[in-house]
Order: C-alpha cells, then sequence, then structure tokens
C-alpha cells in the first residue's frame, strides 16, 4: 500500500534529534518523518524539532522513535494513522536516556517541558 507522504524505504537521519544533536540541545523524546527520515524532538520538548520539520517540509507523517513504540501522527489531520513498516532501525538505542542525551539535560529539565 503506497501512502502520499510515507516512504517505508528510508531509514532514520540518526538516532537523535538532528537539530539538538548540532545545537547541543536535548529532548524529551524522539518523532521520525515518516517521508524522510528526519529525526526529531517532540512537542514537550523544549525546541519542537518534529514539528518544525513538518511545518517547514510539508511532510505531513511523523512515527514515534521510541522503544516500544510503533504509532503514527498526522499533522495535517491532527490524528492518530495506521502506517507501514518503516527501514530499520525502528527506534534510538534503548539504552539511551529519556530525556536525552543525559550529559545535556539541565537538573531543572521538568520546568523546561511543553
Amino acid at each position: 500500500m503506497t501512502v502520499p507522504g510515507i516512504d517505508p524505504s528510508v531509514p532514520p537521519s540518526g538516532t537523535g534529534c538532528v537539530e539538538c544533536d548540532a545545537a547541543g540541545g536535548w529532548w524529551v523524546h524522539l518523532r521520525r518523518c515518516a517521508q524522510c527520515g528526519h529525526i526529531g524532538c517532540c512537542d514537550s520538548s523544549p525546541a519542537q524539532h518534529a514539528s518544525a520539520h513538518a511545518a517547514a517540509t510539508g511532510h505531513p507523517f511523523i512515527r514515534s522513535f521510541e522503544p516500544g513504540e510503533d504509532w503514527f501522527w498526522n499533522y495535517e489531520t491532527e490524528q492518530a494513522y495506521e502506517g507501514p513498516a518503516l527501514a530499520d532501525p525502528q527506534h534510538h538505542p534503548v539504552d539511551a536516556a529519556i530525556p536525552g542525551p543525559a550529559d545535556r539535560v539541565p537538573a531543572d529539565w521538568r520546568s523546561h517541558v511543553h
């Protein structure tokens, strides 16, 4: 089944939020663009890079990049979505800190989440 906005063959861009890693930031949870594989931080994270990526690119679908989660979200319809299996890896490393990365998370991190 082909779904516009989802490319199951594209692997994720890495194991952490692209923009947070570049800027030395941190995240609460990670989301994966189902079209291009971009890994961004969730909307609870301070920088909200996953939704910013969707807005900037027009890529509507994300999938959780958390271990044990395989749900999709459509930013255009603001609804959960049942999507196909995506290219591996399916999630960030299971031993990664949440929030993370551990060495960049401030002690008062809860006061920074949305």
